[in-house]
């Protein structure tokens, strides 16, 4: 049934001669740095502080081969129903594709995607140069996002990685909180005369989207009560679903609703019109590069053999860490404050597409598969969680992302941050002995007992393994090949886990477990709840 063959056997041999080495050996070699780093899509990965050596790499490639990775990367972009327990295509890449390609893959179909993309510049142009106005007659100076999970972190990741982009004059804000507090924080810096809203939701049944709507459309109709003169639903929000009538019935105009397809995923969405805010707010130019940048690594991925193939290498040594050297974690360290929200971005892509136990023909696995993914921007990490990457006996492997050139005038705050990521992925791998501790505090005239009772303290294991991946600016172009790098890591790592990375059955069990939450709290005695939720619920209830 699963396909682990006898190089899986192999590369368990190998892992354990691999977990007693140290990475610092390989550099020994004057071509580890070249033989072990790749250049694509205006990206460049140093993966030479990875734990791994040809031989090994090889192994995994061969691997990848007899599970027939090549073919199964050709039928996601040719528009096989590769998801497969919803019956669907996986075709987010079109959306970034050239028209030619997109009328190869969708024959007719083909036509929508060209007609929602010139309604989405349409759209776009006509509320930059304000000419699309408000009940008032007043251009729009904010823009309100609705939306949660693949319908938000796209957006919220572009606003702010992209952010010196952002001067078209709108503002623009997310929403996807469910708590009120959230609610009443954004409204708080709007008015409703000005304010367009964009409630994204593929179904337009999301219950947490749904709320948050219905809260935003009663503040505006408090101050614009709807009449036969007046709809400022109609006249100041906008739709992405495929949920027309639901739209419609909220009280949305039909002309101002984009289309959504089946064949793309809400975590892969920011290409679709899903991606209307992040357009308003850095233009069409700016977004269309955006897409350019994430074609570039598509054609990339689809074309270069493996061993030269960035998102291949990049899966490998994340299945080789995961499988073989049993590491648990990734840690995602963005060294650019603009890219802050990056670790949460891909939490829900990487987590979300692969954290799964059930392979493709609905049968137990027998691995383990998504790590448990975290970070957060640097240097702010060096001063929380990296002491226990240091010091604890966890090893945790690390992506370092930088960029050469900052976005601000401070240049000395750039070099600072830069020689920051360099030498923490160098402290991680160097380490510090019990030896070279010893001789540090040797040299600053300690008498032994102090140096024999701090040493250990002072000592680092080293040996964690890290890629670093480096671009001359963070740019659209740049953040969206980045984007599309790891859409495309993780969807090898799918396939080298035989699992499917498109659906999120998981994410279905809260929301149905949730209505049954609030159907008790709302006087619904039969349930089937825990004596523990119910002894929540009945506090709630007291006090409120």
């Amino acid at each position: 049934m699963y396909k682990e063959l006898n190089v899986n056997a192999s590369l368990k041999e190998l892992a354990l001669c691999a977990s007693e080495r140290k990475i610092i050996d390989f550099f020994k070699k004057s071509t580890r740095v070249s033989n072990f780093s790749l250049l694509a899509a205006d990206l460049y990965l140093d993966f030479s502080k990875q734990n791994i050596n040809e031989h090994e790499l090889t192994a995994l490639i061969k691997w990848s081969e007899q599970l027939n990775l090549t073919e199964k990367i050709n039928a996601m972009f040719l528009g096989d129903k590769i998801n497969n327990t919803e019956n669907r295509a996986v075709l987010h890449t079109l959306l970034r594709s050239s028209s030619l390609q997109q009328k190869q893959v969708l024959g007719d179909v083909a036509q929508d995607v060209v007609q929602t993309e010139q309604k989405l510049s349409e759209i776009v142009n006509s509320i930059t140069q304000g000419k699309k106005k408000g009940v008032a007659g007043q251009p729009f100076t904010d823009v309100l996002a609705i939306g949660i999970g693949g319908s938000f972190y796209g957006i919220k990741v572009g606003l702010s990685a992209l952010k010196p982009y952002c001067k078209t004059g709108i503002n623009v804000h997310v929403l996807a909180n469910v708590d009120g507090a959230a609610v009443a924080e954004k409204l708080a810096l709007l008015s409703v005369e000005t304010t367009l809203v964009v409630v994204i939701s593929k179904t337009f049944t999301t219950q947490e989207t749904l709320l948050n709507a219905n809260a935003v459309k009663e503040w505006m109709l408090s101050e614009y009560p709807q009449n036969n003169d007046v709809n400022i639903i109609a006249k100041q929000w906008l739709a992405v679903s495929t949920n027309i009538n639901q739209a419609t019935e909220f009280g949305l105009d039909k002309n101002n609703i984009l289309p959504m397809w089946d064949w793309v995923g809400g975590r892969f969405s920011v290409w679709s019109a899903v991606g209307l805010p992040l357009a308003i707010a850095i233009g069409m130019d700016h977004f269309n590069a955006f897409k350019q940048g994430a074609h570039h690594m598509d054609e990339h991925f689809k074309s270069a053999p493996a061993r030269h193939n960035m998102p291949i290498i990049m899966a490998l040594i994340g299945i080789w860490n995961r499988n073989f050297l049993d590491y648990p974690t990734l840690a995602i360290l963005p060294y650019d404050h603009a890219l802050r929200a990056l670790p949460g971005y891909l939490q829900q892509t990487d987590m979300e597409s692969n954290g799964k136990s059930v392979s493709n023909q609905g049968k137990k696995l027998p691995w383990l598969t998504a790590p448990v993914v975290f970070g957060q921007e640097g240097t702010n990490g060096q001063h929380a969680f990296m002491q226990l990457m240091h010091q604890s006996d966890d090893i945790i492997p690390t992506d370092f992302i930088v960029s050469f050139t900052g976005s601000s005038r401070y240049k000395d705050h750039h070099q600072v941050l830069v020689a920051n990521c360099i030498a923490q992925s160098e402290a991680l791998m160097q380490g510090k002995t019990l030896k070279q501790a010893r001789v540090e505090l040797a040299d600053k005239n300690l008498p032994e007992e102090q140096i024999s009772n701090l040493a250990l303290h002072k000592s680092m294991k080293g040996n964690t393994p890290s890629n670093t991946l480096a671009m001359k600016a963070l740019t659209p172009n740049t953040l969206g090949s980045l984007l599309a790098l790891y859409e495309h890591k993780i969807f090898v790592q799918g396939v080298m886990w035989q699992l499917n990375s498109f659906d999120q059955w998981g994410v279905e069990l809260g929301k149905q477990l949730s209505s049954q939450v609030l159907k008790a709290m709302t006087g619904d005695e039969n349930n089937n709840l825990s004596s523990s939720s119910q002894m929540m619920i009945n506090q709630y209830k007291e006090l409120n």
